[in-house]
């Protein structure tokens, strides 16, 4: 790690699924984080790795480089290696045993060209990069409609999302999804965020614990 990084540990446990245990290890160096963890649930286990920095094609910081996630349930697994270079996303995945789930990768690729950031399916970390590109985390703004690359957890499908972020203070931040997986129209909740960004309360998902 360079002299000027720092690392923090976070463990969250889920509040839609108190059997949740979610943890992650973040490392900060300058405009760039390194992170990876785990998910433990009464069906499933899972690990992860990313990686961000300056995007090759436009120069953005904070912007997603590489995700790795493995899970594995009863008799099944599954893996994903999402990555973003110059010429845009490309996955390569893998499956085995029967978990009746949707294939995993990339469902739509074209839908994702304007993505920078990608979205780890009921991980709190993922929120970050967009938090620090735009300063929320420090007072007020707002983001533009940002595409994200959702991995959906845990089929490890791939998808368009469209996310909001706006910076209330006092480490507060408000997310608002413009799609809905559950056909509702959207999604609304209000984030708080420590001093680096990362999400500590998220209601209806998940709190830290440590």
């Amino acid at each position: 790690m360079r002299p000027n990084a720092s690392a923090e540990t976070y463990i969250w446990r889920g509040t839609d699924d108190p059997g949740r245990l979610d943890t992650a290890v973040a490392h900060f160096e300058g405009e760039r984080l390194r992170a990876h963890g785990t998910s433990l649930t009464s069906r499933h286990s899972s690990s992860w790795a990313l990686t961000t920095g300056t995007d090759l094609a436009t120069g953005t910081e904070w912007a997603t480089r590489t995700l790795a996630v493995a899970v594995n349930g009863d008799g099944w697994f599954r893996s994903l290696e999402l990555r973003r270079g110059v010429d845009g996303w490309s996955a390569t995945a893998t499956a085995g045993g029967n978990a009746g789930l949707p294939a995993p990768g990339l469902a739509e690729p074209e839908a994702l060209a304007d993505a920078l950031d990608c979205d780890l399916g009921l991980c709190p970390l993922t929120n970050t990069m967009p938090i620090r590109r735009f300063g929320l985390h420090t007072g007020a703004g707002s983001t533009p409609a940002l595409t994200m690359a959702w991995v959906e957890v845990p089929s490890l499908r791939v998808l368009p999302s469209r996310q909001m972020y706006r910076g209330l203070g006092n480490g507060k931040v408000e997310f608002r999804s413009a799609d809905s997986r559950s056909g509702d129209g959207g999604f609304s909740a209000e984030l708080t965020v420590d001093h680096d960004g990362i999400v500590v309360d998220y209601p209806g998902l998940a709190a830290l614990v440590r």
